[in-house]
């Protein structure tokens, strides 16, 4: 399986209200990171605008409905739709989640909490030994955001993540703001988690708000806050070089308020890395 070559930068998600933005001028990002599922079609405007913006920019197709998790497999159908996608768009790479989103006869259209046991590892390695092989690429893997776990769990999360990698030859999509979001609902503390991460198998890192009460909902329609960029800059003092990026799906503000996030997250980042380097 080829390697994931490290791609230091940092961007933005792609999204219908910035389109314009994108093809009428230059924008100031090192990459775009887009929804596969919405450009896995054989044609039409989104997959012509992809094209147009990947002529410009490298470009990361971040999946959110391969459901790594089934214990059904995998479908063959949106495999082949998204090998299509990547040999037409040649993505800096192909990213999804750790999580299931659908049985045999139930799409739940939404990031399904795997049970951390060893059983389940050795299903998702199956699994993504499979989706590596028929894309004929390395994958990146998101760690979810999450609301319950199982009393049956054998691992902690960032356990199972440094384990699945080992095992498949995968990398890994490190969301800090979901970090932030399961060490509240969970109780846990977030820096175990950076300690216990592979960071040399960490290629890109998500940043994104957060709605906050009794139970912390990942929600992408705020900017992010003080805490998840504190957990942020000590992430950046422990990875590599990585592809950072600001997630926003809800209440999309214009174009240049996300901008002045990202240099937010390029500031942080140069100054974290500064002070590890000190």
């Amino acid at each position: 399986m080829h390697a994931v070559t490290p791609f230091a930068g940092f961007g933005l998600g792609l999204r219908r209200d910035h389109y314009r933005d994108f093809l009428e001028g230059e924008v100031a990002v090192d990459f775009v990171e887009v929804i596969s599922e919405n450009f896995m079609v054989d044609g039409g405007r989104p997959l012509r605008i992809l094209e147009q913006v990947r002529a410009k920019l490298p470009v990361i197709l971040h999946g959110v409905s391969m459901s790594i998790g089934s214990a059904q497999g995998l479908d063959a159908d949106h495999l082949a739709r998204l090998r299509t996608l990547a040999d037409r768009i040649d993505p800096l790479w192909v990213s999804d989640h750790l999580c299931w989103t659908r049985t045999s006869a139930h799409n739940s259209h939404d990031l399904l909490p795997m049970p951390l046991t060893c059983a389940a590892l050795d299903l998702v390695c199956e699994n993504i030994d499979h989706a590596q092989d028929a894309l004929g690429r390395a994958m990146l893997f998101e760690n979810p955001s999450s609301y319950l776990s199982f009393p049956q769990d054998e691992y902690a999360e960032w356990q199972f993540l440094a384990e699945m990698s080992r095992r498949t030859g995968c990398y890994l999509l490190l969301d800090v703001n979901n970090i932030y979001v399961s060490a509240c609902n969970h109780g846990f503390d977030p820096r175990d988690y950076l300690a216990g991460i592979p960071a040399d198998r960490v290629r890109q890192v998500h940043l994104a708000g957060h709605t906050p009460g009794e139970i912390v909902i990942d929600t992408h329609d705020r900017p992010v806050c003080d805490a998840v960029w504190a957990l942020f800059a000590r992430a950046m003092a422990l990875l590599g070089p990585v592809a950072v990026m600001i997630e926003r799906d809800d209440a999309i503000p214009p174009l240049p308020e996300l901008l002045t996030e990202l240099d937010q997250a390029r500031s942080l980042a140069a100054t974290a890395r500064l002070e590890a380097a000190a």
